[in-house]
């Protein structure tokens, strides 16, 4: 009887303050999208951080044709010196910090040139002969540390130019993508902070039109908890369905469009199953704080 009473009141409140809902619906649905998509972000950058320092190789630079290096003051690197640093790589006190060796002839640079501008006026303005050769080096541990060690030991090898951490290279792309999700998470607080203030302020107000109906209740003893189960449960109805917006939402747009974008990526995308498992996090969120928000609204209206 209790039950199904409560229910009843909870019904009878959804119906008569629907617009009031429906800002809560639609305000829980904002704040818990944003806050699903900066968790998805995040999660992204850090596996697409991981896929690519695990593919990201240390780069050394052969002295080329032409070169304002003073570690080039005695020109091209020749043969020997490419064949005595093959040799220091493969057989050297470096060589236990490197798991693969890959050697890029001025030829093979040349092609890689002209592939990445062949549609550009560019293509036609150098020659193999002013490219310069390469090792690339895949390392057994690829931490700051290594790199560091390894970028010491090669330095000043006759031949070399410069020695270059592709991770460097990469830091200014992930430092971009992270304040991106600095971004949407600082909405998202924004939002969940207008959802806190809102709830309360629906609450109070549905408390306000049934005030008669709570005197009655009190009068007749009903507890507390009795009296204000109805409109939290209201509070946390919207809340739910907000939240099962945001993650159907979610589900959608990574399922039918993230997807379908980088279908071709060899980068781990995050997936629908993703979304799914951050689900229930959103629903215990939306059920936390609208649970909270309306039990502080009501304790004025409706305390005995």
């Amino acid at each position: 009887m209790r039950i199904g009473f409560i229910f009843s009141q909870v019904w009878k409140g959804l119906r008569k303050n629907t617009s009031m809902m429906a800002s809560v619906v639609l305000v829980t649905f904002v704040s818990l999208l944003f806050v699903g998509a900066a968790i998805l972000f995040q999660e992204q950058i850090e596996s697409a951080k991981n896929d690519w320092y695990d593919k990201v190789e240390v780069s050394v630079f052969m002295c080329p044709p032409q070169s304002t290096s003073a570690a080039c003051a005695g020109g091209e690197a020749s043969e020997a010196q490419i064949e005595d640093l093959r040799a220091f790589l493969e057989d050297g006190e470096v060589s236990k910090h490197i798991e693969q060796i890959y050697f890029e002839t001025k030829e093979d640079a040349y092609e890689a040139f002209r592939k990445q501008l062949e549609d550009t006026a560019w293509a036609d303005t150098i020659d193999a002969e002013l490219m310069q050769s390469s090792f690339r080096l895949k390392l057994t541990d690829p931490t700051e540390d290594d790199i560091a060690v390894v970028s010491e030991m090669l330095s000043g090898q006759p031949g070399v130019e410069s020695v270059v951490d592709q991770r460097e290279q990469l830091k200014p792309l992930f430092n971009m993508l992270n304040r991106f999700t600095l971004i949407a998470t600082i909405l998202a607080v924004i939002m969940i902070v207008v959802s806190v203030l809102l709830i309360p302020a629906t609450i109070r107000l549905s408390a306000m039109f049934r005030r008669n109906e709570t005197e009655i209740m009190r009068y007749v003893g009903a507890s507390n908890a009795f009296i204000q189960a109805p409109f939290i449960l209201e509070g946390v109805i919207s809340s739910l369905i907000g939240a099962l917006l945001a993650i159907g939402g979610l589900y959608v747009v990574v399922e039918f469009f993230v997807h379908q974008w980088f279908a071709d990526s060899w980068l781990k995308i995050v997936s629908s199953h993703d979304v799914l498992m951050l689900a229930p996090w959103l629903l215990l969120a939306a059920i936390a704080i609208s649970a909270l928000a309306s039990f502080l609204a009501l304790r004025r209206y409706t305390r005995v």
